[in-house]
């Protein structure tokens, strides 16, 4: 029984900390012309594969072409008619920095 019960703990340590970093949803504002607003991503790494969300005000797309390469990762998005290439880098445990072509934005971890 102890062999049985060491086993599950072991396995679920090591559940708990293959999860990468960027997993979760992540929280920030984006500056724009028609002033700030909201932008919500949700993130799940498997392998070397991101998958997701983006959310803001105006509805919800899913990411395409997600990568991860350690603390770096890579996806698009599409939406109206429009595909921004985005680069991205989890600074901290809390802190992930957005890149593309309309600037830069920081996220917060959303607990």
């Amino acid at each position: 029984m102890k062999l049985v019960f060491t086993l599950l703990l072991l396995l679920g340590g090591m559940a708990t900390f293959a999860q990468n970093k960027i997993d979760g949803n992540w929280k920030g504002t984006r500056e724009t012309p028609n002033g700030t607003f909201e932008v919500n991503y949700t993130f799940k790494v498997e392998g070397n594969q991101l998958n997701g969300t983006w959310k803001t005000q105006f509805g919800e797309t899913k990411l395409e072409k997600g990568k991860v390469d350690g603390k770096k990762f890579s996806f698009t998005i599409s939406f109206n008619d429009m595909t921004i290439d985005s680069t991205g880098e989890l600074v901290s445990d809390d802190e992930i920095v957005i890149k593309n072509e309309r600037g830069e934005t920081k996220l917060t971890r959303v607990k």
